[in-house]
């Protein structure tokens, strides 16, 4: 696999771009789709997720918290396979784009939006870089809540037509929570590194058992808000689409109740990122037919 597609960590990306199609189909209810407007938050949205996971490779391989020990997929910094000063130049690369597509949207929407942007450039920063990077402080979790569930959800609609229904909000909510859920299942693969390494993330803080249990209700809670919450708010049955994601769930709950650890939570990974994916999609599906 080319280094570059392996350091972007393709399997965590579509908790970027799950928010922007629920948020841009909710935010149609005001008036019909402005495509431009939502190719443009797709490609910020990856494009700031990009950058953290450049910058998680970069400020972990200088730190010596990735090594050859990880469970997890290789880490270009730490193999060697890219120089730190090139994969920090990568971070701001991918910051870049997301602020040229940025102020696009700012100056047809609303000059606000770049406060938006700003503040999700310096957490992206801080998630793993600063002197107290936040994620070795277990607040990775709020991070991606909010960045990747409330803030691309609701700023999505918004470009649509200035407006955020409440069907935005908790549709919000719905992918915030299993963008986390990837997240948990993640860190959890990794707590015996992650905890030699003093990286302190939620799941080394509250043990592998309790990070299980988390996980499962992080899927449960999504599911159901999806399910009822969206199609209350919506006043339209046809989000209860999202039904049909239900199934995909399986793998990734079973490998995480069933013990997995190292290696064998990396297709729950993988399948909590299809099923977010999938959500998102049917969600956005059932906004656009109400």
């Amino acid at each position: 696999m080319n280094v570059w597609v392996e350091a972007a960590r393709p399997r965590t990306l579509p908790a970027s771009a799950a928010p922007v199609l629920v948020g841009t189909a909710a935010g149609t209810e005001a008036g019909g789709l402005v495509w431009w407007r939502f190719l443009l938050a797709l490609l910020v949205a990856v494009a700031v997720q990009v950058a953290v996971n450049f910058a998680n490779d970069y400020f972990d391989g200088v730190r010596g918290i990735d090594t050859v020990q990880r469970a997890g997929p290789r880490r270009a910094v730490a193999s060697g396979l890219v120089s730190p000063p090139t994969m920090l130049a990568a971070v701001f690369v991918a910051i870049a784009v997301a602020a040229v597509a940025g102020v696009v949207l700012a100056a047809a929407v609303s000059w606000w939006l770049l406060l938006v942007g700003l503040g999700s450039f310096i957490a992206l920063l801080g998630y793993s870089g600063g002197p107290r990077p936040y994620a070795s402080a277990g607040l990775g979790e709020v991070f991606v809540f909010v960045f990747f569930g409330l803030v691309a959800t609701a700023g999505s609609s918004y470009v649509q037509h200035r407006e955020v229904p409440a069907a935005a909000w908790i549709g919000g909510v719905a992918t915030g929570l299993l963008a986390v859920a990837i997240l948990v299942v993640n860190n959890l693969r990794d707590v015996p590194t992650d905890a030699v390494a003093g990286k302190r993330t939620l799941a080394v803080r509250i043990g592998e058992a309790r990070t299980r249990l988390l996980f499962v209700g992080l899927i449960a809670a999504a599911l159901a808000l999806a399910a009822i919450g969206v199609p209350l708010a919506s006043h339209s049955a046809w989000p209860v689409l999202v039904l049909l994601a239900i199934p995909l769930a399986r793998e990734p709950v079973n490998a995480v109740r069933g013990g997995g650890v190292g290696r064998a939570l990396i297709p729950a990974l993988g399948g909590t990122g299809r099923l977010e994916l999938a959500v998102a999609v049917l969600l956005a599906a059932g906004l656009l037919l109400a």
